[in-house]
Parts: C-alpha cells; structure tokens; sequence
C-alpha cells in the first residue's frame, strides 16, 4: 500500500496541549524509553574504549550530540518521507537474490550488519587469550573524539526504526521532539550507572554484547523485509519486536540464574572446605 505524504502539523499552542496530543506525548516517550534501551547498551559498551578519565565526557557529549541531530533528521525525515521510500535500486536474480532497495532499507541493513561485527568482534577480543590477566587494560583505547563519532554514528542508525515508529503514532514536530528531548534526558541520567554496573560486573558484558547481536539481527530483518529480499527463493521476514524482547528477557534471566546457581556452588565449596579440609583438591570430592 502506497503511503500517503505527511509533512509537519502546525499546531497552535493550545492545540499541543490537546488530550490527543498529551496521549501520543506518553505513548512516545515510553516508545523511545524502550526501543531506546540497546542504544544505551552500545553507549555504555562502546565508551569504555575511551581513555578512563574520559569515559563520563565521552558518553555525555556523544548523547547531546547524538539527540541534537536525530532531532534535525527528524525534522528531515517527515519532510523527505516519500521521498525516502522511493526504491533507490533493485536486484532481481531469480532464485539468488531479489528485492527494491531505498534509504531507509540500506540504513538497516548496512546498521545492522555493522552492529553484528562490532558484537562479534567484541565477543571474540573477551574470548582471546593473548592478554589474559591483564583485565580492562587489556582493551585498545581509542581517542575520546573518535569514541564520540562512533556513538553519534551509531545513535543515528538506532535512530531510524525508532523515528519511523514515532512517525506512524504523529506527525506533530513538538511532540516528536519533546519525546526525544525527554529519551536524550534519561539516557543521560542513566548512561553512567549502565556502564558502572557493567565495570563492576564484567560477566554481563558478553549478555550485553549478545544483546547487540540479537538488534543486529533485527535490523536485518526489517531492512530485509521492507525491500522484499528473497534470498535462494526464501523470503527474509523481520522479527517482530515481541519476539526481541522475548529473546532479551529469556537471556537476562538465565544469566541471573547462572549467577545465583554459581553462588550457591561457591558456598557449597567453601562449606566442604572448612568441614572437611582436602575435599576441593584434585581427587577430593567435587560438586
């Protein structure tokens, strides 16, 4: 179905005010909290790679740099929005690889691919011996401003799925950008707690890192479905974000039971230990 062009509401003051507006207000603001929720991920991950003085500056300057221009490509967006969904290309090979790509489609496709390998080669550097022992040091550093440009690049791709929803809810520039403004304001507040609690616990790391995996994935999938890919005479279909959230929970919460279960264990050996001294040696006993 061809979508009807939208452009910018303008509302008078008492207008913005309205019930319809104040509702769409809520619906967006917990709509941005939540698609909102792996772009903190990434932040708090990712500036960790700055030097550690700068850890706190880096994410700070990358989330208001980032919010001033996903409001500008806000304001873009609606304007250009049929515009955008104008097929740039196609590929049509039979049986190998067919579909109609725009912008929009080729922004997730290239984010999510790009999230897939910033995940895997985060989870591979964990994983690597080469530097065992040496702990958080073990990280290359990167610059502050080249950490920065990576998260406003970054926050940018995140920026689109979560745009393109707002856009479907209204079209009313205040609105939209109150929202934003209110979702740049909690990452703020939240951004440093996200990324202490990550330092003091490193094991959830990975879970964050395979977290990014999954959003990869996602955003492959929307790209994919938007353009109509058929791969090897398979269509690709998009996850649908129950599935995601789904996923996200179901992994938090074996995680939390690992923990808990690895608590126990630690206990249970440490008890034998005392009661029963040589049990924790090789050949002594085991849980």
């Amino acid at each position: 179905m061809k979508r009807t062009p939208k452009s910018l509401k303008k509302v008078t003051l008492m207008e913005l005010f309205s019930l319809e507006n104040l509702g769409n207000l809520v619906m967006l603001i917990f709509l941005q909290a939540v698609l909102g929720f792996d772009n903190l991920l990434y932040i708090s991950i990712e500036s960790q790679r700055a030097p550690i003085a700068d850890q706190a500056r880096v994410r700070r300057w990358g989330i208001l740099i980032a919010i001033a221009l996903r409001i500008i490509l806000l304001f873009i967006m609606i304007e250009l929005l049929e515009m955008l969904a104008e097929p740039l290309f196609s590929l049509d090979y039979e049986g190998i690889i067919t579909g109609e790509f725009t912008f929009a489609t080729i922004v997730f496709l290239f984010g999510g691919g790009f999230i897939m390998y910033t995940a895997v080669k985060e989870i591979s550097h964990l994983l690597a011996k080469d530097h065992l022992g040496e702990g958080v040091e073990a990280k290359k550093r990167k610059s502050a401003a080249s950490v920065i440009a990576l998260i406003v690049f970054m926050n940018l791709i995140f920026s689109f799925d979560s745009i393109l929803s707002a856009i479907a809810i209204t079209t009313v520039f205040p609105v939209l950008a109150i929202a934003i403004l209110a979702s740049g304001a909690a990452m703020l507040f939240l951004a440093d707690g996200v990324s202490e609690f990550i330092e003091r616990n490193r094991m959830y790391e990975v879970l964050g890192l395979m977290v990014l995996l999954i959003v990869g994935v996602v955003l492959l999938g929307e790209g994919g479905h938007q353009a109509h890919l058929h791969l090897f005479g398979y269509e690709v279909v998009a996850m649908s974000k129950s599935t995601f959230y789904f996923s996200v929970i179901v992994l938090f919460a074996v995680q939390i039971l690992q923990s808990g279960y690895r608590r126990k264990l630690e206990a249970v050996r440490a008890h034998r230990k005392a009661v029963m001294p040589g049990t924790d040696q090789p050949g002594g006993g085991a849980v």
